[in-house]
């Protein structure tokens, strides 16, 4: 189960008596932005490292 699922599940307890979003679900939605964010940097990084085809090509066995 992913971080945002557990986000939606929190947010869909949570009651709603008013219209305007309380505090927590807003603090909730922004660090799941931030998470996201984050996630998103590192998978572009990955990504990079991963367009040189002969890196890790090589291996010494010998020691």
């Amino acid at each position: 189960m992913g971080i945002g699922s557990l986000a939606d599940i929190a947010l869909a307890q949570m009651p709603v008596s008013t219209s305007a979003p309380s505090d927590i679900s807003v603090a909730m939605l922004s660090k799941q932005l931030d998470l996201t964010q984050e996630m998103g940097a590192d998978m572009i990084k990955a990504m990079e490292k991963s367009v040189n085809p002969a890196v890790g090509g090589n291996i010494d066995v010998y020691a």
